[in-house]
């Protein structure tokens, strides 16, 4: 077998292959040699049948089959005769045999890219130092207090405002009809205002009273996210049972108590303080890390293979779909499609392919590995913050082994880009934006 590989770019190939003509009729032999062993044709006796009916009979099945076979094996064999890391599927056209002459394809491959060693010592990074104002803390503490509040029925007879909570009855109908999409619906708490089902709902309650009952129009927007009501004129039938308003609990010592796991509202107030803080380490160590990759992307330049890219953004949407399945609804529902996602995120998968491969390159350039013992810690955080035993943690991954291998890679690019820290120079700047 010859194979020869011309570049169409750093990280695009085509392998040409030839295979000689005598293994090609060896194939073809053993080909008709098994079909000759079943083959049930009338008039002969099994394992009796002449080639040349068989070849009249199954010639094309033969040859179709024999070039896929000699194809499958022989890439495989030039792949890893000229050292190749290919990314993705082949994009092949395979020609048919003629037995006159060796059989000769064309594959063309995305390989990984070979990134040259990069230089990661004294690189030049700001790391902001926020800080947690009162001001905060006291958002944070209205926030929870919002998070408390209580409804209560209002004691006068005053009719519906903007802003007040509802409990109300509500059935949509079309000629006259009950409509599917809007079902009669019982106890149903809104704010008005809110927009909770459409502004100019909202507006029709304004002014009514308790145990009243009205009806309106309301036509639905062409984009309305729920699909079963868009573009639909219907009318609406409401009942009002309740005008509740918000009571907020006062900010002291019993609402902290109320809030969790404080005794005082000093203590909620250094619980609030310590979980901003936290956000806002995070936000640093995010912050260094996008620097980080900015100093390495102008230090190594390569290209990056459109296959890596498209795997990427497959798990995009993978996740996309996931997350609107789990709130039982869908990317359509949303007016949104795979294609749209792609195209919206393309950018975002192509610097998370350069990431990975930058990692990649500094993993294997300074021969960083994961002990035993620095797995087991990582466990114990994880299984620390699931609130789990460890063991469970260790037995999920002994029964999923590929996603232990990309956990301990996940691990491996923390420990790379805590390397490029450890060598950089680190600028302490306090932020007062935040």
């Amino acid at each position: 077998m010859q194979v020869t590989v011309e570049d169409i770019s750093t990280v695009k190939k085509t392998l040409h292959v030839e295979i000689p003509r005598d293994e090609v009729v060896r194939e073809i032999d053993k080909a008709y040699e098994e079909i000759k062993k079943s083959a049930k044709i009338k008039g002969f006796r099994p394992g009796k049948v002449p080639r040349s009916v068989l070849e009249k009979m199954f010639r094309k099945d033969v040859l179709a089959d024999v070039s896929s076979r000699l194809i499958q094996s022989s890439f495989i064999d030039a792949v890893r005769d000229k050292d190749l890391r290919v990314v993705g599927r082949p994009k092949l056209d395979p020609p048919a045999i003629d037995l006159s002459q060796p059989y000769r394809y064309a594959a063309t491959v995305e390989v990984t890219p070979a990134i040259a060693d990069i230089e990661l010592k004294g690189m030049k990074l700001k790391r902001s130092v926020y800080k947690v104002t009162e001001a905060e803390v006291d958002t944070q503490l209205k926030m929870l207090q919002k998070n408390l509040a209580r409804l209560q029925k209002i004691a006068d007879r005053r009719p519906v405002r903007d802003g007040d909570h509802l409990l109300l009855d509500f059935e949509g109908f079309k000629d006259g009809r009950p409509f599917a999409g809007a079902p009669k619906t019982e106890n149903f708490t809104m704010k008005v205002g809110a927009g909770t089902v459409l502004k100019e709902f909202d507006q029709h309650l304004i002014g009514m009273a308790a145990g009243e009952t009205r009806e309106f129009p309301i036509t639905f927007p062409a984009d309305y996210a729920n699909k079963a009501l868009a573009g639909q004129a219907l009318n609406f039938r409401v009942t009002l049972s309740e005008i509740r308003e918000e009571i907020l609990p006062e900010i002291n010592d019993d609402f902290a108590k109320s809030a969790g796991r404080f005794e005082t509202l000093e203590d909620l107030k250094r619980g609030i303080t310590t979980n901003l803080t936290q956000g806002y380490d995070k936000r640093a160590e995010q912050e260094l890390s996008e620097q980080i990759f900015t100093g390495l992307l102008e230090r190594c330049q390569f290209e990056v293979p459109e296959a890596l890219v498209e795997m990427e953004l497959d798990g995009i949407v993978e996740e996309a779909e996931r997350s609107f399945s789990y709130r039982n609804t869908s990317l359509e529902d949303a007016g949104l499609s795979r294609e749209i996602i792609a195209e919206k995120y393309r950018d975002t998968a192509l610097k998370q392919v350069k990431r990975h491969l930058i990692l990649g390159k500094i993993i294997d350039q300074e021969k960083l590995d994961l002990s035993e013992e620095e797995l087991n810690d990582a466990m114990q955080k994880m299984a620390d913050s699931f609130q789990q035993p460890v063991a469970e943690i260790r037995r999920y991954y002994r029964e999923n082994p590929e996603k232990l291998d990309y956990y301990k890679h996940a691990l491996l690019e923390k420990k790379a880009i805590k390397f490029v820290l450890d060598g950089s120079m680190i600028e302490e700047a306090s932020s007062e934006s935040h």
